[in-house]
């Protein structure tokens, strides 16, 4: 073993650790990935950027570019607003239904996009017909994952593994060339998902005020005459030096700050909205001159100083919404504390509470209680913000945020553009399917129609397009290049020769089907497919074999991993939503998992 493949060994077993245990985005690990290996020299510094160019990064680029348009149209709304219509339905046949309909449109437009819409959907569903959300939202993240893995256009992952294919001299895959295996894993998943699906739990529905325990977290006060911060600069109160205690807005007669300023001088008679705990309030109300405020509670100050404040109409000012908005990948706010979003005022929106999705290093969700400066936003949690009704709409201006409250979908208002995008989504999937030009042509042609019929604009695009996935893809890419030049993937397929040697076909497929998918479970489904590709065509060659079903192996290995909830993004997304447990994954996916593998090594093995 040379020194180069030591150090391709050690610099993958970094990434899968990093990926694991998420302890940096994906798109900064990418990043460390292409400066390690141009840095020690297992890269050209041109084959260290070649992933930004790489056709499979582009398309799929173009296809991110084409959901977004699809989403703001209401295309994929519409489409999947037929699920309303099937409450009638009793669970046993409304959830395989639903999952065809979910694996229908993930097909051909991104998963999670038609997740994400299908989460305010089912949300809505469950409200008004008291069908429980955790009964539907893991089998439509399951059913997004199998629908995309029937085209070739369905997921990233398998645009990716037919370009590392190509390169290493495979012959390309047509569009539909894979669909019918793909079918019959859905069919099975739909059987697997339904009859497991007596063991997902129902929830309680709460009221928002119990899952955010907003009773002892926000309050609002009122500084009485007799208080002992009249006249004082917040700086100089226990407001700005109390860690347990958070200022997120001062209401003044008619006006309001949000994220009010240390330098802004109390007044009596101001109306003070906190988050603190029962103590600290109890303490506030005994030394600090302060009351409980109550909307009934009739205002006398006179006083209109304002420091930096918004004038609201004293009816706005009680009218307002509790509004709750997932973060996804790629959002600006990500990275962010309550009091620094306060600060950059999301919509005339104030931030009240982040409800933390649950990870490796995260096992028990937590509200934020305390040090809230330390404690930011990551994709998959939730923001709860108080927002005027009459702005309530303009939360879906927020990038890469979906907003929950409600429930309801944007849908589109101009008919010619939702027409026109479904349009030209039919011509792009017509154009890829039929040969007649390439999936990276014909998605790039896509996005041009869909610009010249201003169905989006490019503000849309910089701003929502998910750059963790494209980064990934190209600090990844450069990684294959490198176990490739320094001999680690020859070195990884003679092992795996030397211990395949003598067994069946079906042995065979199945090790490297199986290899694919525990690793896909821990690490990214495309860092995965870019590794395990040129693993499994060496073993195919080392054998005389044919290489495609080696690579279908890797292909619905990389995709089927339901076993954890970060091996797929809208696995990670309804993860997030508090609903289900590691264990739901470890058991459900974990059993959909292995019916897949055993399945897929049989049929896979019989293309030998």
């Amino acid at each position: 073993m040379t020194v180069d493949i030591i150090l391709v060994f050690s610099i993958l077993f970094i990434t899968i650790i990093l990926f694991a245990f998420e302890i940096f985005p994906v798109d900064k690990i990418a990043i460390f990935i292409i400066v390690s290996l141009a840095l020690l020299g297992l890269v050209k510094p041109e084959e260290a950027i070649a992933g930004f160019s790489n056709t499979a990064t582009i398309t799929v680029l173009s296809l991110m570019i084409i959901a977004i348009g699809l989403e703001d149209t209401g295309v994929i709304a519409t489409l999947s607003g037929f699920l309303k219509k099937l409450h009638f339905l009793p669970l046993l046949l409304l959830l395989p239904v639903l999952m065809l309909i979910t694996a229908g449109i993930s097909a051909f437009i991104s998963t999670t996009a038609v997740v994400i819409i299908f989460i305010k959907i089912i949300a809505e569903v469950s409200k008004r017909f008291n069908i429980s959300q955790s009964k539907l939202l893991l089998p439509i993240s399951f059913a997004g994952i199998l629908g995309g893995s029937c085209t070739l256009m369905g997921t990233s992952t398998n645009l990716i593994i037919n370009s590392v294919a190509k390169d290493l001299g495979a012959e390309r895959f047509t569009f539909f060339e894979f669909s019918l295996f793909g079918c019959v894993f859905l069919v099975v998943g739909i059987i697997v998902v339904t009859i497991a699906s007596r063991w997902l739990p129902k929830e309680t529905i709460k009221s928002i005020e119990d899952e955010y325990g907003l009773r002892n977290f926000v309050t609002t006060v009122l500084i009485e005459e007799n208080s002992k911060l009249i006249n004082k600069k917040i700086e100089d109160t226990f407001l700005f030096e109390n860690p347990e205690v958070s200022l997120l807005k001062l209401t003044r007669n008619i006006q309001i700050t949000n994220a009010p300023g240390k330098y802004i001088t109390l007044k009596e008679g101001d109306k003070l909205l906190l988050m603190c705990d029962i103590d600290s309030l109890s303490k506030m109300k005994e030394t600090e001159g302060l009351s409980i405020y109550k909307k009934s509670t009739i205002e006398n100050d006179k006083n209109k100083e304002s420091d930096s404040v918004e004038k609201i109409p004293e009816k706005e000012i009680l009218d307002v919404t509790l509004v709750e908005l997932l973060i996804l990948q790629g959002s600006t706010l990500i990275g962010k504390s309550l009091k620094q979003i306060g600060m950059n005022s999301i919509q005339n929106a104030t931030p009240i509470a982040i409800k933390k999705r649950i990870n490796i290093r995260n096992t028990k969700e937590r509200l934020i209680r305390k040090n809230i400066e330390k404690i930011t936003l990551k994709p998959g949690d939730r923001l709860l913000v108080e927002v005027p009704k009459s702005d309530f709409s303009n939360l879906y201006q927020i990038e890469n945020v979906a907003v929950l409250k409600e429930h309801e979908s944007k849908q589109a208002t101009n008919t010619f553009k939702r027409t026109s995008a479904f349009i030209i989504l039919i011509m792009v999937i017509g154009l890829a399917a039929s040969g007649v030009l390439s999936i990276l042509l014909s998605s790039l042609t896509g996005v041009g129609l869909l610009l010249l019929t201003k169905c989006l604009t490019l503000n849309d695009v910089y701003h929502r397009v998910n750059w963790q996935v494209i980064f990934l893809l190209a600090g990844m890419i450069p990684l294959g290049i490198a176990m490739n030049n320094t001999g680690a993937d020859t070195l990884i397929s003679d092992y795996l020769l030397s211990v395949l040697n003598g067994q069946s076909k079906t042995v065979i497929i199945g090790v490297i089907f199986l290899i694919t998918m525990l690793m896909s479970g821990v690490v990214s489904n495309n860092a995965t497919a870019i590794i395990m590709t040129p693993i499994a065509i060496a073993v195919a060659v080392g054998l005389d074999l044919s290489m495609k079903p080696f690579i279908l192996s890797v292909l619905f290995g990389a995709n089927f991993s339901f076993f954890t909830p970060m091996g797929y993004q809208t696995n990670t997304l309804i993860y997030g939503m508090g609903f289900y447990k590691f264990k739901h994954f470890l058991i459900i996916g974990g059993i959909l998992s292995l019916t897949l593998w055993i399945l897929g090594t049989f049929m896979l093995s019989s293309l030998l």
